[in-house]
């Protein structure tokens, strides 16, 4: 199904849905089932584009996407994947994320990605990593874990990044190497070891 709701209406649409289901998990709880480990919304096979100010910023899909509005720490979980394209001004993809696993935590405004996260900006820059986060309200991306960049000229690898969220701006806080990109006369694009690149 695809369906076009603004940030404002699904927050709305969560909160009321939570609102009508609390006499629902009292007999729940009467019944021995613990409110705080069953989801208050599941949904699946989604495919929904998301908007701000009218205007379109996110389209996602998922397979399950499991709303937890019960627990201390409200989340969203998207347990079998997520895929998310970011919208530019003129509509035109800027960005994609793919992520094995993703939650997001309603209060924090925080996403924490994991499994295989890859990151594709438009025009060819790749981020690869096991364990993302994405702050929403400071506009900031980070990871502890192993990361691998690939520009159109260099590959970079090391521990530990930061970006602002339009990963335009980002660093790595342990290099473990910078390789040069070499393209071939057929288009093929390889990674150069340092040490080869003197003759």
């Amino acid at each position: 199904m695809r369906r076009l709701l603004p940030l404002a209406v699904v927050t709305f649409l969560l909160l009321a849905f939570a609102g009508s289901c609390k006499k629902e998990k009292k007999v729940d709880r009467a019944a021995g089932l613990d409110p705080e480990r069953m989801a208050t919304m599941s949904s699946h096979n989604v495919e929904t584009l998301i908007s701000d100010s009218g205007i379109v910023q996110f389209k996602m899909l998922t397979p399950i996407w499991l709303v937890y509005e019960e627990v201390d720490t409200p989340c969203w979980k998207f347990p079998q994947g997520l895929y998310l394209e970011r919208f530019g001004p003129t509509h035109k993809v800027i960005a994609s994320v793919a992520a094995d696993s993703a939650r997001y935590f309603t209060r924090q405004k925080l996403w924490r990605l994991d499994g295989h996260v890859e990151i594709k900006k438009i025009p060819g820059d790749l981020f690869q990593t096991s364990q993302l986060f994405w702050n929403e309200k400071h506009h900031r991306v980070y990871s502890d874990s192993f990361v691998h960049i690939e520009t159109p000229t260099h590959v970079l690898e090391g521990f530990g990044f930061e970006s602002d969220d339009n990963l335009t701006d980002y660093s790595l806080r342990t290099p473990s190497g910078i390789f040069p990109i070499h393209q071939d006369a057929f288009g093929n694009r390889t990674a150069v070891a340092a040490d080869s690149t003197a003759h």
